[in-house]
C-alpha cells in the first residue's frame, strides 16, 4: 500500500473480529517498526508489553477498566481485539543518556528538557505501530489507561517502576464498527492550523 494511502486510511478502530488472531510475523513487524522510531540521543527509552493470550488480555481489561467493568458498546468491541500492545516510556533512560560525556550535561536534571521527550518518542513508536497496522490490513486504536488504574495495571503485569505506560493499543482485523461521534467535528483545514513565516 502506498504511504499516502496508509495515512488516509488510519483511524481508531474500536471493534474487532475475535476469531482472527494477528499472525506472529505481523506482530513482529509491528514491533520492529516501533523500535525504528526516532529518539533523543538515540536513548530508545521505551518498553512494550505484548498481550496475545486470552487470559493476559482479560487480566489487562480487569486491571484497567473502572471496577473491572467496561462493557459499554465501544469497550465491548475493544475487548474483542486479539492483540494489545502497551508502550511504556522510561524517563531515566533519557536522563542517564544526556548525562553522558558526548551530550555535555553533567547531571540528570529534568528541567533541561523543553518537553518530556521520553513521552514524545514513545508516542512516535506508537504511531508507527498504528500505521503498520493499516499497512497490514488491520485496525488499531490507541487509548489511555485511567490514572487511577495504573497501580492495578502495574501490579497485574509486574511493570517496573521506571516504566510508565503512555496508553495502550488494541490491534486486530476490523469488524463492523461505530464511528466516533467526535468525528462530527470535522477535520480542521490545513490553512486553519498552518502558518508560514510567522504566526500573525
Amino acid at each position: 500500500m502506498e504511504f499516502a494511502e496508509v495515512v488516509r486510511r488510519r483511524r481508531m478502530v474500536r471493534n474487532y473480529d475475535p476469531d482472527r488472531p494477528v499472525p506472529p510475523e505481523v506482530v513482529d513487524r509491528l514491533l520492529d517498526h516501533a523500535v525504528r522510531a526516532p529518539s533523543a540521543g538515540f536513548s530508545q527509552g521505551w518498553g512494550f508489553l505484548v498481550l496475545e493470550e486470552p487470559e493476559d488480555r482479560e487480566r489487562f481489561w480487569t486491571a484497567t477498566t473502572p471496577g473491572g467493568g467496561g462493557r459499554e458498546r465501544w469497550l465491548a468491541g475493544m475487548r474483542r481485539a486479539p492483540l494489545i500492545v502497551v508502550p511504556h516510556a522510561n524517563r531515566d533512560a533519557y536522563l542517564d543518556r544526556y548525562a553522558e560525556a558526548d551530550k555535555g550535561w553533567s547531571d540528570r536534571a529534568e528541567d533541561r528538557w523543553p518537553v518530556p521527550y521520553w513521552y514524545v518518542d514513545t508516542g512516535f513508536a506508537a504511531l508507527l505501530m498504528l500505521l503498520t497496522a493499516v499497512d497490514e490490513g488491520l485496525g488499531a486504536c490507541f487509548f489511555g489507561i485511567p490514572p487511577q488504574r495504573i497501580g492495578a495495571y502495574r501490579e497485574a503485569f509486574g511493570v517496573p517502576p521506571e516504566l510508565h505506560p503512555i496508553g495502550a493499543i488494541t490491534i486486530g482485523y476490523r469488524a463492523v464498527d461505530h464511528r466516533s461521534p467526535s468525528l462530527r467535528r470535522g477535520r480542521r483545514p490545513v490553512q486553519d492550523v498552518v502558518r508560514r513565516g510567522r504566526w500573525t
